[in-house]
């Protein structure tokens, strides 16, 4: 069986992932908002950003794969279809999703014993994560705020990133919807959920906690009062491949134990 040897890849997960199963060669294309890892932004052409990409381009490339993720890059898909490319979108939006993708990007370049093992490699820090929050005497409240003009909250896999961690999301009930739209919130509801640590990650920009902050009606929210408001970066937490769980679950947890440090004082 031949496996495709010329992929372009229209986000980082895949990229991250092909470089993690030692098959980054086969790599021709990369998006421009490729962070993990930092060599390959110098080693492969960058060919796309999120929702646009240079199909001319990537056709000169003549990959014989090209993969991407979301139903944002569906028009893209469509493009490269009709140009007789084979396209893979994946849509994970959880952390097992996460995981199915590396198991489905390894069994497509014929890698699915190493997809196994960093999947289990994964698991293996997951279950580290729980193991830690299950001697938490108690689980903070957590806001994450993925965007501020309008208000956006965590998506799927943050949440459940904050609940490994030991926390409970501070809006369980739009964590599931995959729509930014669906996950907006108005600022009377967070002073209400009065949550115990607030986590921005506002997608392609800086998070700006003094905004937060001086928000009206914030001062009264226990985060705010305590100084327990951070910042993760995007590329740590907003990017669904194996850095959810290598860089992002590892700062949650941090945030969480430091919560629960000054909560037993």
């Amino acid at each position: 069986m031949r496996y495709p040897q010329r992929i372009v890849c229209l986000t980082t997960e895949p990229t991250e992932v092909l470089y993690l199963l030692g098959e980054q060669d086969r790599i021709v294309g990369i998006s421009g908002f490729t962070t993990r890892p930092a060599i390959a932004r110098k080693e492969k052409p960058k060919i796309a950003a999120f929702t646009s990409a240079k199909i001319d381009k990537i056709l000169e490339l003549k990959p014989d794969l090209v993969i991407g993720f979301s139903n944002l890059q569906a028009d893209i898909a469509a493009s490269l279809i009709r140009a007789g490319v084979e396209v893979h979108i994946f849509n994970q939006r959880s952390i097992a999703q996460m995981l199915n993708m590396i198991a489905t990007v390894g069994s497509l370049v014929g890698a699915s014993d190493k997809a196994f093992k960093l999947i289990a490699e994964l698991e293996h820090k997951i279950q580290q994560a729980k193991d830690t929050a299950s001697q938490l005497s108690a689980k903070p409240v957590v806001y994450f705020e993925e965007w501020n003009e309008p208000m956006i909250c965590s998506i799927k896999w943050a949440a459940e990133l904050i609940e490994i961690a030991g926390g409970k999301d501070c809006f369980p009930e739009l964590s599931q919807f995959h729509s930014a739209k669906d996950r907006t919130v108005q600022s009377a509801r967070v002073i209400e959920r009065q949550p115990d640590i607030i986590i921005g990650s506002w997608c392609g920009k800086k998070f700006q906690p003094e905004q937060v902050i001086a928000r009206e009606g914030w001062q009264t929210i226990p985060a705010v009062k305590n100084g327990l408001v951070f910042e993760i970066k995007s590329a740590d937490i907003l990017q669904p491949g194996p850095s959810l769980i290598t860089h992002g679950l590892q700062q949650v947890q941090a945030i969480i134990q430091q919560w629960a440090l000054a909560h037993s004082n």
